[in-house]
């Protein structure tokens, strides 16, 4: 079945208390998913780790990302993306409240060829 829609357009415009995570495709192997923030930052001392490697690319918006072991955070600006590989330990330190950051990931099984 073919299914179409808008990433921006099917925001909600009220600030969240929580990341809206919308999943879009689910493969076996591969999901890609929506995230929507509203200035959220992962808590201090927490870590996403993943089994999967993620491609994230942030659509609109702005945030500041945590390697775990790098001394610095890195910024993301709308259209950057980054390559989490898995079990490569991050978090987002800063997101951009209003309007809302909106991110894209990709999850996918490791191990494939670039």
């Amino acid at each position: 079945m073919v299914k179409t829609g808008n990433i921006l357009r099917e925001l909600s415009a009220r600030i969240l208390a929580e990341e809206a995570f919308t999943t879009l495709v689910d493969r076996p192997g591969m999901r890609i998913e929506r995230i929507t923030s509203t200035g959220q930052a992962t808590p201090e001392g927490e870590w996403y780790d993943q089994d999967t490697d993620e491609w994230v690319l942030l659509v609109e918006g702005a945030a500041r990302l945590r390697i775990e072991g790098e001394s610095e955070d890195r910024a993301v600006s709308e259209a950057g993306w980054i390559l989490l590989p898995a079990h490569c330990r991050h978090r987002v330190t800063w997101a951009r409240p209003e309007p809302a950051t909106v991110w894209l990931a990709v999850h996918f099984t490791p191990g494939g060829k670039e």
